[in-house]
């Protein structure tokens, strides 16, 4: 953690800036019990600007991360000629959210087919402790692999800023990677749960013993 001071109504008080840490490993409900638990804080301040630049090319390949999390998700990729194989032209998606089988192709009135999901949403996880965090560490949390998957547009669309309490992939036998995913993600950040959440994610986690966590890619720092 890193610590700075900061003048407030004329007195000095220290502020915690929060750095992101390699996700968890192992068991999802274990990783769960160990995540605070709180209300939700005001959305007061939120935009979406908070969390820096939109598919920034946070792992520095060269290809900013939409394109990087179309071209881990699909498959039959075809890149765009010219762009280096970083551009993803067309493919198709096998969308865990839903079972259903996606052809993406890249054109204005197709490239929203797919769509990419945070799978914490942002303004969930501004209101769960990215607050928190500085730019740099929210910028992290918004381009990082383990929080994004490819999805449907439309059922990108209907998530919305959804918790686990109130949305999950209508495939229900995607849910407990989907929410151990969540935790992961949560845990990596540092940010908290509400009793719902959490409730609801026990509750999908407990369909499914010994659900593990995904791998963390270990996205460099800014």
């Amino acid at each position: 953690m890193i610590l700075t001071t900061a003048l407030l109504t004329g007195c000095a008080e220290f502020q915690v800036r929060i750095e992101p840490r390699q996700a968890p490993t192992g068991d999802a409900a274990t990783a769960l019990a160990a995540l605070p638990v709180k209300g939700r804080a005001p959305l007061t301040g939120y935009d979406r600007d908070q969390f820096g630049q939109s598919w920034r090319d946070i792992d520095r390949n060269g290809c900013d991360q939409r394109n990087d999390v179309l071209a881990r998700d699909l498959t039959d990729v075809e890149y765009k000629s010219g762009t280096r194989d970083c551009v993803v032209q067309s493919g198709t998606l096998a969308d865990p959210y839903t079972g259903r089988t996606i052809p993406f192709r890249r054109g204005q009135d197709t490239s929203d087919d797919v769509q990419i999901d945070h799978v914490v949403a942002l303004s969930n996880a501004w209101q769960t402790g990215a607050q928190q965090l500085d730019i740099g560490a929210r910028e992290l949390f918004a381009n990082d692999p383990l929080n994004l998957m490819a999805t449907e547009g439309a059922v990108n669309q209907s998530k919305g800023d959804g918790d686990a309490a109130t949305w999950l992939p209508p495939a229900r036998d995607y849910r407990c990677t989907y929410v151990a995913r969540q935790v992961a993600a949560k845990a990596k950040y540092h940010l908290w749960v509400t009793a719902a959440e959490r409730d609801a994610i026990a509750g999908v986690l407990s369909d499914c013993p010994g659900q593990e966590l995904p791998p963390d890619s270990g996205v460099p720092g800014p």
